[in-house]
């Protein structure tokens, strides 16, 4: 691995979805706010929002990975994201994440007509899942 580099690991319990050498900059969106790592950064720990992550190398377009939730660790030039669910642009399939975006809406609507805070909760953290991976693929 190169001086100025570092290795990015993305797991779920489904196994690795995105295994990486020589990255520049990993930006993560934690519960406290946007970190950007690059290599000798002070070692961290920190929970993760659903967003994306944005892996950028030194010789080819910008990565962005779909988390949702989770934790990161950096230490030793690695970084280890252990997610709940993770995918890469290229394995979102946008109608599905179009379709669970719709449903998603529906049940908010219901939980509000009906006044149930936890029905609520599970549509609104559906619909931040929906939305993070059409917007890793469309940008919007």
């Amino acid at each position: 691995m190169a001086e100025h580099t570092l290795t990015v690991n993305i797991v779920t319990p489904d196994g690795v979805v995105f295994a990486r050498d020589a990255v520049k900059l990993a930006v993560i969106n934690t519960i406290s706010g946007a970190i950007g790592v690059m290599a000798n950064h002070q070692p961290i720990v920190s929970a993760l929002k659903i967003d994306a992550i944005k892996v950028t190398f030194a010789d080819s377009d910008d990565e962005y990975i779909a988390v949702n939730g989770g934790f990161a660790e950096f230490s030793n030039n690695t970084l280890t994201v252990v997610a709940e669910s993770a995918e890469t642009a290229q394995a979102i399939d946008v109608q599905r994440a179009e379709s669970a975006k719709q449903r998603a809406e529906q049940h908010i609507s219901h939980a509000n007509e009906v006044h149930d805070p936890n029905e609520l909760a599970r549509a609104e953290v559906a619909l931040a899942r929906a939305v993070n991976r059409i917007k890793i693929v469309t940008g919007k």
